[in-house]
């Protein structure tokens, strides 16, 4: 089982930026095969986000960057097999959809804006190992 669960950093949900983005859900349930879908919402104030992004992180590594959408729906084409996103601008949400969901999975998850005035706020769902 692979369980999600949301981290929020200070900067980023409190107080008013240029950009704001953060993850929906607080947990999620998954198993090894299982579709999954991790989801961040965010603000854009001034107009400026022209495409957001996704990283994963495993434990005492760099971020790795995924991919990236704009928000009009094109994505990046090197993107890892079984990774895809999409934007509902009109919930201003981005979505990571990862088919059939591998114990190589387990990992940080970051959304994040681009650009921002300070820094890259992120965004991140931290799942634990996968139970059988």
């Amino acid at each position: 089982m692979i369980i999600f669960t949301l981290l929020c950093f200070l900067w980023m949900c409190f107080g008013r930026t240029e950009a704001e983005i953060e993850p929906l859900s607080l947990n999620e349930n998954k198993r090894v095969g299982d579709s999954i879908t991790l989801s961040c919402s965010y603000k854009d104030y001034s107009g400026t986000v022209n495409n957001l992004q996704w990283y994963r992180q495993y434990p005492r590594s760099k971020p790795e960057f995924l991919l990236y959408i704009f928000q009009h729906g094109a994505m990046s084409e090197d993107r890892p097999p079984r990774f895809t996103a999409a934007v509902n601008k009109d919930n201003k949400q981005v979505d990571l959809n990862i088919s059939s969901a591998v114990e190589t999975d387990s990992a940080m998850y970051y959304c994040a804006l681009r650009p921002t005035v300070t820094g890259n706020p992120t965004a991140s769902y931290k799942n634990l190992p996968f139970h059988h």
